[in-house]
């Protein structure tokens, strides 16, 4: 099967198939966008989406979350899995933006991973997704249809992003777990990936 490098090509298919995301309704702040990512891991987006609108309801700033009760929270997100720790995270993860950022999310890797919570993967989705900053967030749709297309080989999604940060130019970075989150969702697996990109000509 011949695969392409052309990503021009592919981002344009992927824009004009793009359909919005579950979780960018209930991510039109970085701090609840940040939230969204954060509970998203390991559940369905469609089931955090649910959750978030339920916790922004009750509470949607960080100083307003800090204030809730650990046992509060995590009624509030149940069912999303981990819901235990995730909403211990969250706690922390509030108190943390008040004390150390003026309750504001803040805009650099480094300080993003500092927060408990969050891993290279959310904080790197938030700089592309909330402030427009280049950054490659590799969730499981990014690793699979990264490899699929041949754009990378490799095992993990640390390591995906290592390689497309070498191979994929930086134009591209702020708009990639946008456009192919979206489409993994559509083809959730490699044959009906594979249907579409022959249907769109990204494969022969």
């Amino acid at each position: 099967m011949s695969k392409t490098h052309n990503f021009n090509e592919v981002f344009k298919i992927f824009k004009k198939n793009y359909r919005e995301i579950p979780l960018v309704p209930v991510s039109d702040t970085p701090f609840h966008a940040l939230v969204a990512v954060m509970l998203s891991a390991r559940t369905r987006d469609e089931t955090t989406a649910v959750r978030c609108q339920e916790l922004f309801k009750a509470a949607s700033t960080p100083k307003q979350i800090a204030k809730l009760p650990i046992e509060k929270i995590e009624i509030l997100i149940k069912p999303v899995s981990f819901y235990k720790t995730k909403a211990k995270a969250l706690k922390k993860l509030s108190q943390k933006l008040i004390d150390d950022f003026g309750g504001e999310v803040p805009k650099t890797l480094e300080e993003l991973i500092s927060l408990p919570g969050v891993g290279r993967k959310t904080a790197n989705i938030i700089l592309a997704r909330s402030f427009d900053i280049p950054a490659i967030g590799v969730d499981t749709h990014v690793h699979r249809i990264a490899n699929f297309l041949s754009w990378v080989d490799t095992k993990t999604p640390e390591q995906t992003e290592k390689e497309l940060m070498k191979v994929l130019p930086k134009k591209y970075w702020v708009d990639l777990n946008h456009y192919i989150v979206s489409i993994g969702q559509q083809y959730r697996n490699n044959r009906l990936l594979a249907e579409f990109l022959r249907k769109n000509k990204i494969i022969n």
